[in-house]
């Protein structure tokens, strides 16, 4: 194994080679109690910044015994440390020449504290990260000695101030692993309460604005649960903790315009994972398998059952068995919410702002006009009693405009001015008062028809390329020749998820849909080798751009694909 040393002279001695010289310093180097990995150069100063990875071993990183006691505490700290990472690479990096010349990065993360690839601490202190360097040249000529400072002197200073316990800020530390440790003891704490969220006392939800999840600053009114429903739930660190609790059923959120209705759905949406101190919403949490659903017009759907929903259609299509390329809002609510069911989630969560009107409610008045055998239509209300009452699946709305779901609440909450009031005894009283005479439609639910995917039909290929993968944004992926729009997948929350549910879905071709299993079966097999092997096993080049993901948002990203088709019936 080489030396940093050696790394620097050997730099210097390639100034002003051609670009593609700089293959010659792929491998492993030994420096001050760590090993220094190139793992890939990049072809050109224009293209990807070059791979490195960097392996601390225990003693050299210093991590207290605390902070890895857990899986959660190990996430926690791996999650801290790559945020410093981040800053410190971001403070080393000058701009030193053409292309991504001089650029050092890792994964930034966001307002949640997922596992990612970027950083990993291992359970004897161990840490790993994955970052890239933006290797120096001038034109297409190297710069050595640019390129010498660069990964000798700045990577390894940015390296030892974030990755190495005795330059961290130790309270700091604890605090996040804190925070984090003690959302997860509420969340845990939720379904033998029965409970499927709780938000606490003083959290704030409002954030800047839709593009930036940071907290509001100014004029933000804390939360501030109703008596009826507060609970006090015990953490490890904040002691007794109270606050909403949602109970299981079905759940009303009701209220004006502008009074908090979505921004309290949005922060139970993101409740499935942690957040960082200072957030507001660090004890804001939801069970794990709550799934957001909306209408989401011109989206492909794949066979899937959505019989309870659409029955007979004039053209004659199988609802049991249901294809297209073009679904309008009702077919494609429809959708998500099978989807989401056939992957076992437990909570559904709806926004009647990004609803399809006509799948969330049919009026009396409606149903005296249209006869039930010209309507195909079972709206959402009389399905969300089943949904409870047979399959234990709750469901919490958001609803301004349909009182005619007072008649199938379990508790309803109105927001005012940003307080939540339970309101479920008034809206009771107001239902029997005034009666909306509709008809519950659509009879009794009748079990999914499940699926198998046709592995060839996730296809990534383009030309001459078996797989070509391009990640655009948060919801936007090339997946061969097709775009993936993810833009109603709303509770991917990193680019790098997005990432991951891209090459977890082609790893799943290859490795997880050749068998006789379901659809379910093969994405719980796609998790289950990422727990036991981590997230770089699904990309083929291990990068660091990845991030956990759930298997609703795996199974979001596939069933979106153009090209996806089923195998032979189950």
């Amino acid at each position: 194994m080489k030396t940093l040393l050696a790394l620097a002279r050997d730099l210097r001695d390639l100034d002003g080679q051609g670009y593609p010289a700089y293959k010659g310093i792929r491998g492993r180097y030994d420096t001050a109690g760590y090993v220094l990995h190139v793992e890939h150069v990049q072809g050109d100063p224009f293209a990807d910044p070059s791979r490195i990875r960097v392996d601390v071993p225990p003693a050299t990183a210093g991590l207290p015994a605390w902070t890895v006691r857990t899986a959660a505490r190990r996430r926690a700290t791996a999650d801290f440390l790559n945020r410093r990472l981040a800053a410190a690479l971001r403070d080393a990096s000058r701009p030193l020449g053409s292309g991504n010349s001089g650029e050092l990065r890792v994964l930034r993360p966001g307002q949640e504290v997922l596992a990612r690839a970027s950083v990993e601490v291992d359970g004897d202190g161990a840490v790993r990260a994955r970052l890239r360097a933006g290797l120096p040249a001038r034109g297409r000529r190297i710069q050595g000695e640019a390129a010498a400072a660069l990964l000798t002197e700045s990577l390894p200073a940015a390296v030892e101030g974030a990755l190495f316990y005795a330059a961290l800020d130790p309270e700091a530390l604890r605090t996040h692993v804190e925070t984090v440790e003690d959302a997860v003891a509420l969340r845990e704490q939720l379904e033998p309460r029965g409970l499927v969220a709780f938000v606490a006392d003083g959290a704030a939800l409002p954030r800047r604005s839709g593009v930036d999840d940071r907290p509001l600053e100014a004029g933000v009114v804390p939360f501030d649960s109703p008596a009826a429903l507060r609970v006090v739930l015990p953490a490890p660190h904040a002691g007794e903790v109270a606050g909403m609790g949602v109970p299981r059923g079905v759940t009303l959120i009701v209220g004006g315009g502008y009074h908090g209705k979505s921004t309290l759905l949005r922060a139970l949406e993101r409740g499935i994972y942690d957040h960082v101190p200072g957030d507001g919403r660090e004890r804001v949490v939801t069970v794990r398998d709550a799934v957001k659903v909306r209408a989401e017009d011109g989206r492909r759907i794949a066979g899937v059952d959505i019989s309870n929903f659409i029955g007979a259609l004039p053209s004659g299509e199988d609802t049991r068995r249901f294809f297209t390329d073009n679904a309008s809002g009702s077919t494609s609510q429809a959708a998500a919410i099978v989807e989401a069911l056939e992957l076992g989630a437990g909570v559904l969560l709806l926004d009647e702002d990004t609803s399809a009107t006509n799948f969330m409610i049919r009026d009396a008045r409606m149903q005296a006009l249209i006869a039930d055998e010209h309507e195909p239509i079972t709206p959402f209300i009389d399905r969300a009693r089943q949904l409870q009452d047979e399959l234990a699946v709750s469901v919490v709305v958001v609803v301004g405009g349909s009182g005619d779901y007072f008649d199938v609440a379990d508790t309803v909450v109105a927001m005012r001015n940003y307080r939540p009031e339970e309101v479920t005894e008034q809206a009771r009283a107001v239902a029997a008062t005034l009666a909306t005479r509709r008809r519950p439609e659509g009879g009794a639910w009748r079990p999914l028809r499940g699926r198998r995917i046709d592995p060839a039909s996730i296809d990534a290929s383009r030309g001459k390329r078996a797989s070509a993968i391009r990640v655009r944004s948060l919801d936007r992926v090339d997946f061969g020749e097709h775009l993936v729009d993810l833009g109603a997948v709303e509770q991917l929350v990193e680019v790098a998820q997005t990432r991951a549910v891209a090459h977890a879905a082609e790893w799943a071709r290859d490795h997880a849909f050749q068998g006789t299993g379901g659809f379910p079966e093969a994405l719980a097999a796609v998790l289950a080798e990422v727990a036991r092997s981590g997230l770089p096993v699904v990309h083929p080049h291990a990068i660091g751009e990845l991030a956990e993901f759930r298997i609703f948002e795996l199974a979001a990203f596939l069933n979106r694909l153009r090209t996806l088709r089923l195998r032979e019936l189950p």
